[in-house]
């Protein structure tokens, strides 16, 4: 593109101290061609009047006028959307100012040489000023269409909004190929109705390096980090389950992710432990004021929703649980998520068999905790005791008092399996502090 040259350059009096204008002036094309070269072939264009202004500031001493600097806000946008660096636009501009100042005509008069040089200055810093922030706002202009993009992507998929054909052509412009299988990683805050929103660009990374060479997506959905990943091997929603986890630590001190058990993989629940289960010799953990749940893999669009929902089901149900482990897999939750499928049989359950530990004195809640204890431990009264910080006696005191009123021995077999179900029930229906609803 052709750079106009300065009207009436040539031999025009400058206004106040300038260069002497009696002397021929600078060939303005061959500066932008020379400038454009050293920037890496940055386009001439993108400079716009920039070096007729330039000149006619070192001669009359002027300031570049808005509407020309809303031009350069304009080149500034152009090589951003273009995919010129910031820095060769920056280059463009600096190279063309140094090369027209060597080429202005000369004053003998050190006054003017100053004026001018100062003029020239300015009208570089105003005008590479300009030009940066119109590349920023269209980058971030940019940033903002792809995110909602992005988000609008997410909504539909994990809604099962769309045509399968249109989510896999969307999904692969987000890198995601969704005819193989994924997994849904769903983390999310401890505290009712409380959000998880960690820095974003800040999980973006995690995730991705963690989900590496398959492709991974995050968004936050309903207050929850949500994190797509392809499920090539198999361990990579695993890992990024420990990434997540990490991070969060790092966001809330003392909660790592180590509470799980050495061997059982990302915060596995061992098989055979229920509600409340901590290593021996030491009192129950609290909650961890954020979990994270794995769903499993399915293949396509669909499966991405069915990962999603039961691992987001899942995170649920370990609140209710108070699992002392920040990480689970929704496989090892199953149990109670079939539970929970048929709530009036639950419901039924516990007000038949737990109904009657009302009774006693404290109500339910203490020997409920008597037997979540001692059910966690494999039906060890001694370290049962050890948890709850109490004697034994008061421990087989009072699974005593719950074979007096239920009619069930916590030591059979048989009573126990249907008391633990009832405990987990319980649990899970937020009972005694949250009345049972009632069955018709």
């Amino acid at each position: 593109m052709p750079v106009p040259q300065v009207r009436g350059h040539r031999g025009r009096p400058g206004r106040g101290h300038g260069v002497n204008q009696r002397l021929p002036g600078p060939d303005l094309a061959a500066i932008a061609a020379a400038a454009s070269r050293e920037a890496g072939g940055v386009p001439v264009g993108l400079l716009g009047d920039y070096l007729p202004a330039v000149a006619e500031a070192a001669a009359s001493g002027r300031r570049l006028a808005a509407a020309e600097l809303s031009g350069y806000g304009r080149s500034g946008e152009q090589a951003a959307l273009s995919g010129v660096a910031l820095r060769g636009l920056v280059d463009l501009f600096l190279s063309a100012t140094w090369r027209l100042w060597r080429e202005l005509p000369a004053d003998t008069s050190p006054a003017a040489v100053r004026a001018a040089g100062l003029a020239v200055l300015r009208a570089a810093d105003d005008a590479v000023a300009a030009a940066a922030e119109g590349f920023e706002r269209a980058l971030l202009t940019v940033a903002r269409r792809e995110e909602a993009e992005r988000r609008e992507f997410f909504d539909d998929l994990l809604s099962g909004r769309g045509g399968v054909g249109d989510l896999i052509v969307r999904g692969e412009q987000l890198g995601l190929r969704l005819a193989g299988p994924h997994q849904v990683v769903v983390a999310g805050s401890a505290a009712p109705g409380a959000a998880l929103n960690p820095a974003g660009v800040e999980v973006d990374a995690v995730v991705a390096d963690a989900a590496a060479p398959s492709p991974a997506l995050v968004a936050t959905r309903g207050g929850r980090i949500v994190a797509i990943t392809g499920a090539a091997d198999g361990s990579e929603a695993d890992r990024v389950a420990r990434a997540l986890a990490r991070l969060l630590a790092h966001a809330q001190p003392g909660t790592g992710p180590g509470r799980a058990q050495a061997g059982t993989g990302p915060g596995r629940v061992p098989t055979g432990t229920g509600p409340g289960r901590a290593p021996a010799g030491t009192g129950p953990e609290p909650a961890p004021p954020w979990r994270i749940v794995v769903g499993r893999p399915y293949p396509g669009p669909s499966g991405v929703v069915r990962s999603y929902e039961e691992a987001a089901e899942a995170l649920d149900i370990a609140e209710r649980l108070g699992l002392p482990e920040p990480v689970a897999n929704a496989a090892d939750l199953l149990v109670y998520q079939v539970l929970l499928r048929d709530r009036t049989a639950i419901t039924d359950l516990v007000r038949t068999v737990l109904m009657p530990l009302g009774a006693a004195r404290g109500g339910a809640a203490p020997l409920l905790a008597t037997l979540e204890a001692y059910f966690a431990r494999g039906g060890i009264a001694a370290a049962a005791a050890r948890d709850l910080h109490l004697s034994v006696r008061a421990v087989t005191y009072r699974l005593a008092r719950v074979r007096e009123l239920t009619g069930r021995d916590p030591g059979l077999p048989a009573d126990a399996l249907t008391l633990q179900v009832a405990v987990i029930g319980a649990r899970l229906l937020d009972w005694p502090a949250t009345p049972l609803p009632v069955t018709g």
